[in-house]
């Protein structure tokens, strides 16, 4: 069938994009020449979280299917890289809202009110399909996040609540991981053995170092002997499971995949825990960046939303965290040479061959 052509402006829908900025101030006659850019920047968090929740789509629902296929593994990894380029993106934005001086702010700042970012629908359901936990959510000046939101954002929020998020998906995936089981529990002795072994060293060296601080020493102390609890909870679940999120099997899963990431068959593994870490940390890092900018704009004075501003997103950016899980995994690794070699079947399993 012949297709009519397509205008540039016709296909972006540039008519109604372009006139969907509508500066407060000029609305009551009162100059505030930077108000245009803050919508501008607004807009465009807007449209890179509606492109980051589009990645999330494809990527829960290849995640979702058992098995997880090759070609799915590559889209999944492929996803969330581009939604890291573009959390990377939003950071970058900082810098051109903060051409904007307090000053300028204040031309137009009141007008706002009580609208706030904290209202932000997308970012909350982002921060939900990730994985962000109900009980690790700070509360919003003592108030449940969405008492902030409208009825019907609220209800879509609490739907986006109510399916498995990314972290379950990852969970339940890695619980799955093959390669574990070497007929015994060769692997998950040999590592046990010889990571307590090296956590000991170091509590030893920390003990006859003179030059640690007594106080310092005490404290360093304690940090090894709750790492050495919380490697154990890998292997010896408790009731709290050592503080870890993830499960059991899947801490171990992704402590083998770390170990071997150069063995082909767990590359694309590596490489996706890899990218959900650098996910994590860069919306760390625009937590930080955001909590900075705000307190540059406004000081200590609360914020458009009625929020207590810059000292609410500093803590969010240091309790917001989604897959630490996999940060703490450095804690118990040990040099290359001594971590246990790969019994033959299994080494066989985890290559590519190509010839009988």
């Amino acid at each position: 069938m012949a297709r009519a052509p397509v205008y540039y402006g016709d296909y972006l829908k540039l008519d109604r994009l372009l006139s969907s900025q509508e500066p407060e101030s000029a609305k009551i006659g009162v100059k505030a020449h930077d108000e245009m850019l803050f919508i501008i920047v607004h807009q465009a968090y807007e449209l890179w979280f509606k492109q980051i929740l589009h990645e999330l789509d494809r990527i829960e629902a290849d995640f979702g299917t058992i098995p997880v296929t090759d070609d799915a593994m590559a889209r999944i990894v492929h996803g969330l890289n581009r939604i890291h380029e573009v959390l990377k993106l939003t950071v970058a934005q900082l810098d051109v809202l903060e051409t904007m001086t307090p000053f300028d702010f204040l031309d137009f700042r009141d007008l706002l009110m009580p609208a706030s970012g904290f209202q932000s629908l997308q970012f909350r359901q982002i921060e939900t399909r990730l994985g962000l936990a109900t009980a690790t959510r700070i509360p919003f000046d003592d108030k449940a996040i969405d008492e902030r939101l409208s009825d019907g954002d609220r209800t879509a929020l609490r739907t986006t609540g109510g399916k498995p998020s990314l972290f379950d998906l990852l969970d339940q995936w890695l619980a799955r991981t093959p390669f574990l089981d070497w007929g015994g529990a060769t692997f998950r002795e040999a590592y046990r053995t010889a990571v307590e072994k090296h956590l000991t060293r170091d509590a030893d060296m920390v003990r006859n170092d003179p030059a640690i601080p007594e106080e310092k020493r005490a404290l360093e102390l304690r940090n090894i002997e709750r790492a050495i609890a919380a490697f154990s909870a890998i292997f010896s679940p408790t009731e709290d499971g050592g503080g870890w999120r993830l499960s059991a099997p899947s801490v171990q899963a992704a402590l083998f995949i770390t170990l071997y990431r150069d063995k082909p068959a767990v590359q694309p593994a590596f490489r996706l825990l890899a990218a959900l870490m650098d996910i994590d940390e860069t919306m760390t890092l625009w937590r930080y960046r955001h909590a900075l900018m705000v307190e540059r704009m406004i000081g200590v004075k609360i914020g458009t939303g009625g929020s207590s501003g810059h000292a609410y997103l500093r803590t969010t950016a240091e309790r917001h965290r989604i897959f630490s899980d996999l940060f703490r995994l450095s804690t118990f690794l040990i040099p290359r040479s001594a971590v246990p070699e790969l019994p033959p079947q299994i080494q066989s399993l985890m290559g590519f061959v190509y010839a009988s």
